[in-house]
């Protein structure tokens, strides 16, 4: 799957709905295990920076979502699109819920995650398609308590 100009194909350059549609289309890629799709959408040289600090290059992170399976939730609000000539900047608040598979003694285990996180995807036009090379997160950690004691 790629995305082209606006969207739809009507435009032969980059746009800003372009690179909106095109995160979009990663983030439901993530939501359905569409590793097909991540294959297409993410650049060969792809990496994640993830909000705990962690690097994760493409065939690894998409080898880590097809173990994984699909999120249980995922859902993106706040879009910021910045456009610089043939590099997008999109930014999104994002509310994610699902299985987290980690290693363990040589065994995967599953376990659950929920998290609330800004990230930021930086695409580049390549090939009349928007392709993402980068993917940085920022976890939001939950606020303050209030009252007192």
């Amino acid at each position: 799957m790629a995305i082209t100009g606006d969207g739809d194909g009507a435009t032969s350059g980059p746009t800003a709905k372009g690179a909106l549609s095109a995160d979009e289309a990663i983030n439901q890629a993530l939501l359905v295990n569409d590793t097909d799709a991540l294959e297409t959408l993410l650049a060969d040289d792809w990496v994640v920076v993830s909000g705990f600090g962690g690097i994760a290059e493409k065939s690894g992170f998409i080898d880590f979502i097809r173990k994984g399976g699909p999120r249980k939730t995922m859902t993106l609000s706040e879009a910021r699109v910045r456009l610089y000539g043939d590099t997008a900047l999109v930014t999104t608040h994002l509310r994610a819920s699902g299985p987290f598979v980690a290693e363990v003694n040589g065994k995967l285990v599953r376990k659950c995650f929920d998290v609330k996180e800004r990230q930021t995807d930086v695409l580049v036009w390549k090939n009349r398609a928007w392709k993402s090379v980068l993917l940085h997160e920022t976890v939001i950690p939950p606020g303050p308590k209030l009252g007192c004691t």
